[in-house]
């Protein structure tokens, strides 16, 4: 999920009410963009059922989304990253920040090309 914020936005208190509904922050970066992941779902015990990731960003920043979308469009490259995360999650299943640091290259290739492929897809 995608929650996009403005300049206005008090990040610190809305760090806070998202960890106190239950949301684990994962990352924080307030320079150069804002970048803050939470998510649900991993435990000490490793993934539950069901895992959900909540990025927030200021307007613009919308990687995640051109990934998204490419994947939705391009079949054999969301089978590869379907294969990818399954690998993955076996190998770093404990290791929650081992397991996307292994995503990552994967993920900036795609958005890379995605980002190319549709320069402006989110233009407001």
């Amino acid at each position: 999920m995608l929650l996009e914020v403005d300049c206005n936005t008090d990040i610190d208190n809305l760090k806070l009410r998202l960890e106190n509904s239950g949301w684990r922050l994962m990352s924080f970066e307030k320079q150069p963009d804002l970048k803050m992941s939470f998510n649900k779902g991993y435990t000490p015990e490793g993934f539950a059922k069901k895992v959900f990731h909540l990025h927030v960003r200021f307007l613009g920043n919308w990687d995640e989304l051109y990934f998204r979308d490419y994947l939705m469009i391009y079949e054999e490259v969301a089978n590869k990253y379907g294969e990818l995360k399954q690998k993955l999650k076996k190998q770093y299943e404990h290791n929650r920040d081992g397991y996307t640091k292994a995503k990552t290259k994967f993920i900036k290739k795609w958005t890379k090309q995605a980002r190319k492929e549709f320069p402006s897809r989110y233009l407001p």
